[in-house]
């Protein structure tokens, strides 16, 4: 049974499959990802979140705890395609997702939605912003938001469309689930992965990475309603912003593999596993 995308934009009306069985998710997800398939999306054994896009298409996620050995891990929040035409961010996150599952020694507790935005991503071109025409990655609750996120769009970026950072903060569904999240999860580190810039950018406390892969630190800055900016800045969650090179085209195997290598690394050395207790759990 198909049910018609409702949106503010015409580019959005188009079918989606009505969501009720792990495959009906994965089946238009691997028809947009980049080397991504029915069966690998399978594998990943992604549930639903809690919630649904405007479009009703669940996001999807999936923990990992760590094992015995780790009784205090880190608590990483991984998150890919938070803009919707940035299709090499979800792809690269299921790669992730298969790594973990191939491990028997997971060091990390982890949290993993490698498709936060997939109305965007689902649209018959996908679309940077949400079905409303949103900026998901400019609507989250930094300080002075509803004087500042407004001017910026219009002073800054000329009312670009693609950057529309919303009327409210949080105001999408896929925005307050990540606001959520970091409420309740209380992740000590936050991956965000977008393209196509390819470089690597910081927020927060801690010391910034030099290099994940070929990708180097390179400072973007912050803006306002960014999740850098309101989790790392306001937060003081550390914020990596992995930015790949190719928004279509994922890098080669060898280089994701080593951006993953150096992550944990990075994660290792330089964010402090914090002691547990059954109120901070």
């Amino acid at each position: 049974m198909l049910i018609s995308a409702v949106s503010a934009s015409s580019a959005f009306a188009v079918p989606l499959i009505k969501t009720k069985t792990v495959t009906d998710w994965c089946t238009p997800l691997a028809l947009k990802l980049p080397g991504v398939n029915v069966n690998d999306c399978l594998k990943s054994k992604l549930i639903p979140a809690g919630t649904n896009s405007l479009n009703g298409f669940p996001l999807l996620s999936r923990d990992w705890r760590a094992d015995a050995r780790h009784p205090h891990a880190i608590k990483v929040l991984l998150l890919g395609g938070i803009h919707g035409d940035e299709q090499t961010a979800s792809a690269i996150v299921f790669k992730w997702l298969e790594n973990i599952q191939k491990n028997d020694v997971t060091e990390f507790h982890w949290k993993i939605a490698p498709v936060v935005n997939p109305d965007g991503l689902l649209a018959a071109k996908p679309r940077r912003v949400n079905a409303r025409g949103i900026d998901l990655n400019r609507n989250f609750p930094t300080p002075e938001w509803e004087k500042e996120a407004p001017a910026y769009w219009a002073r800054v970026t000329r009312k670009d469309p693609r950057r529309y950072p919303g009327k409210a903060p949080i105001s999408e569904p896929e925005s307050r689930w990540v606001y959520d999240t970091i409420e309740k999860y209380k992740p000590d580190v936050i991956i965000s992965v977008h393209a196509p810039f390819g470089v690597l950018d910081f927020d927060g406390p801690s010391k910034p990475p030099n290099r994940f892969g070929r990708l180097v630190y390179n400072r973007v800055g912050v803006y306002p309603g960014s999740l850098g900016n309101y989790s790392g800045l306001h937060k003081d969650i550390p914020v990596v912003t992995i930015e790949l090179p190719n928004a279509t085209q994922m890098p080669p195997e060898a280089e994701v593999q080593r951006i993953w290598q150096d992550m944990q690394k990075w994660i290792r050395q330089n964010i402090a596993a914090p002691v547990r207790t059954a109120r901070n759990p």
